[in-house]
């Protein structure tokens, strides 16, 4: 009978474990659900550079479904983020149709590389993966 009780304690343990984990995400997520819903509503050209910080606190407690995803999204994003200032560029105000004339061919190889591998189709589906697990565990959009 011990032996069928502790057989069934460490059958159950993990699943016990990943919900904790998933509860604390999802306080994340709900947490920072108001920061990120005023980013987005700014609708400013660099709301996900300002969003980085939340999607490195909401990637450090992913489940581990998700964390692949959310790890190529703040990579994505990261490496934008990190294109524009070494050129020296306010986010905010970068326009890549009219990019300042001072920046170097090498520089606007790098943010234009950044840029595409952010609107590359892997880090669009990593979003939509992220945002499905949001809805899925933690039953609330994720506002971006």
């Amino acid at each position: 009978m011990r032996l069928g009780v502790a057989a069934v304690t460490l059958t159950l343990l993990p699943l016990v474990a990943g919900c904790g984990h998933a509860q604390g995400y999802c306080d994340r997520v709900r947490g920072h659900q108001s920061d990120l819903g005023s980013i987005t509503r700014d609708g400013d050209r660099a709301a996900l550079l300002r969003a980085l910080p939340i999607f490195e606190d909401l990637a450090d407690a992913a489940p581990d479904d998700v964390a692949d995803d959310w790890r190529l999204l703040v990579t994505r994003i990261r490496g934008l983020d990190t294109a524009l200032t070494a050129a020296d560029v306010d986010a905010a105000t970068y326009d890549p149709k009219h990019p300042p004339s001072r920046l170097s061919a090498e520089q606007l190889g790098v943010i234009r590389r950044a840029a595409a591998q952010l609107a590359a189709s892997d880090t669009q589906q990593a979003l939509a993966q992220v945002q499905q697990e949001v809805l899925d565990v933690c039953h609330t959009p994720l506002e971006l």
